[in-house]
């Protein structure tokens, strides 16, 4: 008999000293978002099976969870993952002509946990800008990417540029039917080459070489250059290429390192040009995805461009241990005498002004109190006086 205190296996509590960096983390990218012009949205957390799916691909119904609505019989959905469901809020309810931009901050559920994640149980935070297939948008989202991991993580960054459209160009050079086009973008995601070899046998030589060239196609910036030579002669892949350019050198000096992978096909049944990834140092699990997907509002009526990013807040916390709060507030211990109608009066203030006041409800000593605390109410003559807490526990006058 499991103990009645046991959660499911990947799922677990966040506890206070977390919770807070999250949640101060949330707040200040959020505001970052903003800045920028990005509207805050809350889609639910349930859906029909068949929305919550649309357009999203095999993966994710995968990762979603689903079960019988006892309402209308209907299957439902758990979200896994959030921007189908803003994609759905821009084409389907808001209409909006021109550039739309929204943000969300949202928990989502999966039935397996994917990439190295510790939880089934993911705290999402991202940006999605609609309406805009210029390379100007995608180079707006990867410059505000950046920054909302910069504003709370110290360490070293790096950042994954990919394109699945280059693949695609690939792919229709060579006239590839649906389930061909599946066994040719999973052995390039996997770098099989020997998957790849077997397939590319039934085409001609300079086909072949196209073929086992794409996964060889990764590393700094110079991969550019080769690509444009190896695969000059197949339409479309130009723009792929240009648009990598752009976007490496508008964000290349707020990175450390930027890294390209051309055979990068993350999610190519969604994705349509620019994949990217961040990776914080220490860490080979990304804590951040992106990219464009301009054919996910078809689905829902009204197709319009899309790049966005998703970031994990609970791991970007993790990455950002040194960040609890403002070096301005104070956490500052009282004692409780309800009978002083002065000391109500200071408490009220004290917390007007931001600081955290937390009363004594059974009597403990100061050196009982447990850590935390940067300062304590002491009565005076007349008053009560704010005093700083020594690293002893003992008050001393400020």
């Amino acid at each position: 008999m499991h103990p009645k205190w046991l959660l499911p296996e990947f799922v677990d509590d966040v506890l206070p000293q977390e919770a807070q960096r999250v949640e101060l983390i949330r707040r200040r990218i959020l505001d970052l978002f903003a800045g920028y012009g990005y509207e805050l949205v809350s889609p639910p957390l349930i859906e029909y099976l068949e929305s919550l799916l649309t357009g999203s691909g095999k993966d994710l119904e995968l990762q979603t969870f689903k079960l019988v609505d006892q309402m209308s019989g209907k299957t439902l959905g758990i979200r896994a993952d959030v921007t189908p469901q803003i994609a759905r809020l821009d084409s389907h309810l808001l209409g909006e002509e021109g550039v739309t931009r929204l943000c969300y901050a949202d928990r989502v559920l999966r039935t397996r946990p994917i990439e190295g994640d510790m939880s089934r149980e993911v705290v999402q935070i991202g940006a999605e800008l609609f309406g805009c297939s210029g390379i100007f948008a995608d180079i707006e989202i990867n410059r505000l990417l950046i920054q909302s991991i910069r504003s709370v993580v110290k360490r070293s960054l790096t950042l994954d540029l990919g394109s699945v459209s280059i693949a695609q160009s690939v792919a229709n050079w060579l006239a590839l039917n649906s389930e061909a086009s599946t066994i040719f973008y999973e052995g390039l995601q996997s770098k099989d080459t020997a998957t790849l070899e077997e397939f590319s046998k039934d085409f001609d030589a300079e086909a072949r070489k196209v073929i086992m060239t794409l996964p060889t196609l990764y590393g700094d910036s110079s991969v550019l250059d080769v690509a444009r030579t190896a695969l000059a002669k197949v339409p479309g892949v130009d723009r792929g290429i240009d648009d990598l350019e752009s976007v490496y050198q508008a964000v290349k000096d707020d990175v450390d390192y930027v890294a390209f992978d051309l055979a990068e096909l993350r999610g190519f049944q969604y994705h349509s040009g620019l994949v990217v990834a961040v990776y914080v140092e220490g860490d080979a699990t990304p804590i951040a995805r992106g990219g464009r997907y301009d054919h996910v509002g078809e689905a829902f009526g009204r197709s319009r461009p899309a790049t966005g990013f998703t970031i994990d807040l609970r791991r970007l916390s993790g990455c950002a241990i040194e960040l609890l709060r403002e070096d301005s507030q104070r956490k500052i211990w009282a004692p409780c005498v309800q009978d002083s109608p002065e000391l109500r009066a200071q408490i009220a203030e004290l917390r007007k002004d931001g600081d955290i006041v937390v009363e004594d409800l059974l009597g403990q000593s100061l050196d009982s109190i447990g850590k935390g605390y940067t300062h304590t109410l002491v009565k005076n003559e007349r008053s009560w006086s704010v005093v700083v807490i020594d690293s002893k526990k003992q008050s001393t006058n400020r």
